[in-house]
């Protein structure tokens, strides 16, 4: 599996081969390809290339799949006792690319795919195969007749003695 790390915006990203980020708001549109022009790191298996700060003759290329938007965050700030609340919100602007090719240019190879575990399908049982068994129906309870006349005795209550 091949990886780079690259710098846009500020940040640095990881971006493997056939697999996508997000990345700041870039004013490229839907579709368009284009070359990341600072690549810090690119390592293919057990090689590894460190550049100082970048490294010269690594071309990495995404295409842009779509603009989204993040998660809304919310900010609120209160002081108490003095009637100030303040409920502001945001959603940052995002950039999904994919990315096609990271090596040298001019360099011939097929991408290699992430390889995604899907889960095994269980097939259900038919229903003529495996007829539902019937449970018996429950008895209602019988109310318990009632006492009509309780005992309520009362216990004989110990006195206490005040020690003067």
């Amino acid at each position: 599996m091949r990886f780079a790390i690259v710098e846009s915006g500020g940040k640095q990203y990881r971006a493997v081969e056939g697999s996508t980020i997000d990345v700041d708001r870039l004013p490229h549109e839907v579709g368009k390809s284009f070359d990341f022009e600072r690549v810090m790191l690119m390592a293919d298996g057990d090689a590894v290339l460190v550049g100082a700060p970048t490294v010269d003759g690594i071309k990495v290329s995404a295409t842009v799949t779509d603009h989204v938007k993040g998660p809304k965050v919310v900010s609120f700030k209160y002081r108490p006792k003095k009637r100030i609340r303040v409920k502001g919100g945001h959603r940052h602007q995002y950039t999904r690319l994919m990315i096609d090719f990271i090596g040298k240019p001019g360099e011939e190879r097929k991408v290699e795919k992430p390889v995604a575990q899907k889960p095994a399908k269980v097939e259900p049982a038919k229903a003529e195969e495996a007829p539902k068994a019937e449970k018996p129906a429950k008895a209602k309870k019988e109310a318990a007749p009632k006492s009509a006349a309780k005992t309520s005795e009362k216990k004989p209550s110990a006195a206490k003695k005040s020690a003067k």
